[in-house]
């Protein structure tokens, strides 16, 4: 036992070690993305290359498998909550380890420095609607991300697509996920008609009119951070050219964008961003620099976003709180038309199938992921050439939301997560839109204090449930573990697609 201990707590030095450092690189991608001046990118890309590497080199030093070996095969002790989180840290020890050892550092360096430039690269290229101005930087990632998909899951025993899913989503494969997607695209036409149906046969409102002002709004989206329970201490908001959370351990950083002519993308964006600071400010401090104290994977950090924008903040009960808050912060009158309860809820529950991705409805939505998730796939797989990528992503749009996409700006330029190298990122926003309905179903029925309080703009009680429930468990067991423990059934498409035909067919009350 003693050999044990001396070995787990030189592991958990050199893991403090590697949070660090990862703290450091956060801050450093945000600031590429927030402040950093063009003529910088270069040097930044050197500079983020060389911590991943350093990274990379005290994960793989001959050292850690020598102390991963003398702590796993150490003598059990008696169970207890400490060594309960001791055993899953050496677990998450464990993998973090396997993963690294598949790859060269030279390949991470590479990586990490072609990702970087491929992100600059993109701002002008989706400014400019020019996808083969992209596709030279593009084309270095993709290929990089080849290399990187196809040594870890060697190394893992994975496919491919299945090692680059495993690394934003542990224990996740394709076969996981294919059964939910699949009954997705069955069902979400139907149920896209019926609520496009119901929604026709209401009354119809008038949206509020702009400008509105960007000091307002910033002012606003303050307040409402704050109202959910943000620390603003230990996190700031800024804006960047897509919307994200990032930064480092107690000091996290979101980001929006700004429009003059309609408050609410930005609005929206500031909530959903909101819900993925609270799930990093909520979890556990007591294990904050060691593996088990990181985030349980994107599918969950997704779902606390979603079932913060989306499940909540599009509530009724929630939009009867905001209403008058709105008319307050950009001055508009009591009865100023388009400004009461009833037409803020239909403007936020508004269906519409839309190019955009982040603006989307959450009915269309998953449509959006569905079209990305197959096109990634054929693009790891070499099935889809880089350069036909804009025409088939309009085709995959065409056939599932019947749009015809006008300019790649609104095509395939739109999102930062393929020019990012975050390719296996993208089903993690439909599984974590299943999840935030689940998570949301189970919160209300074991805690009926949770919706009265969202009438009272008091998100106090939903987040103390998920402090206990999520938050508070951070990688200590997978997600399909947690979201059983939490909601008392497996994580499917159930209570997601309950929700959409209660919101957008039934037109519920408190929906």
């Amino acid at each position: 036992m003693r050999a044990m201990n001396t070995a787990y707590l030189a592991l958990e030095r050199h893991f403090a070690r590697i949070a660090s450092l990862q703290d450091a690189i956060g801050l450093l991608g945000w600031d590429k993305e927030v402040m950093m001046p063009s003529g910088a990118a270069e040097r930044r890309s050197e500079n983020l290359a060389m911590l991943e590497g350093l990274r990379h080199e005290i994960l793989t030093a001959p050292i850690m498998a020598d102390l991963l070996d003398q702590a796993e095969a150490a003598p059990a002790r008696a169970a207890s909550a400490e060594t309960d989180w001791q055993r899953a840290n050496l677990t998450a020890m464990r993998r973090q380890h396997t993963r690294a050892t598949a790859l060269p550092q030279d390949l991470v360096e590479a990586h990490a420095q072609a990702t970087t430039l491929c992100e600059i690269a993109w701002r002008d290229a989706r400014q400019n609607s020019d996808f083969k101005a992209l596709l030279p930087a593009l084309t270095e990632v993709l290929n990089l991300t080849r290399a990187i998909a196809a040594a870890t899951g060697e190394a893992c025993g994975l496919s491919p697509y299945d090692a680059l899913l495993d690394s934003f989503d542990p224990g996740t494969r394709q076969a996981d996920i294919d059964p939910l997607f699949t009954r997705l695209r069955a069902e979400l036409p139907a149920l896209t008609a019926a609520a496009l149906e119901t929604q026709a046969a209401l009354p119809t409102t008038r949206a509020p009119q702009g400008p509105f002002s960007l000091p307002r709004q910033e002012a606003l989206g303050r307040e409402l951070m704050q109202r959910m329970g943000f620390d603003t201490t230990r996190g700031r908001l800024d804006v960047s050219l897509h919307p994200f959370c990032g930064g480092a351990t107690h000091d996290v950083r979101l980001t929006t964008r700004y429009r003059e002519d309609d408050f609410i993308p930005a609005m929206m964006g500031i909530l959903h961003e909101t819900g993925h600071a609270l799930y990093e400010m909520g979890l556990p401090d007591a294990w904050i620099s060691q593996p088990v104290g990181q985030s349980g994977g994107m599918t969950l950090h997704e779902s606390q976003s979603l079932i913060m924008e989306m499940q909540f903040c599009r509530s009724a009960p929630f939009t009867r709180w905001l209403a008058p808050r709105l008319r307050a912060a950009f001055g508009v009158a009591d009865n100023a038309p388009g400004w009461d309860a009833q037409a803020l809820h239909r403007q936020l529950t508004h269906v519409e199938p839309g190019f955009i991705r982040v603006d989307a409805d959450e009915v269309t939505y998953p449509a959006h992921i569905l079209a990305r998730y197959e096109l990634e796939k054929a693009l790891v797989s070499g099935d889809l050439a880089l350069k036909d990528l804009p025409a088939a992503f309009n085709e995959r749009i065409h056939t599932l939301l019947g749009l015809r996409v006008p300019d790649d700006r609104q095509g395939c330029l739109q999102d930062i997560h393929w020019p990012a190298g975050l390719f296996g990122y993208f089903p993690c926003y439909a599984l974590g839109a299943m999840t935030a309905a689940q998570l949301r179903q189970a919160a209300c029925t074991q805690e009926p204090a949770i919706l009265p309080a969202i009438e009272q703009g008091d998100f106090a009680p939903l987040l103390e449930w998920l402090r206990t429930h999520v938050h508070g468990r951070g990688s200590s067991a997978p997600l399909r573990q947690i979201v059983l423990e939490a909601t008392g059934a497996p994580l499917d498409a159930d209570a997601y697609l309950t929700h959409l035909r209660t919101r957008y067919v039934d037109r519920a009350p408190n929906a």
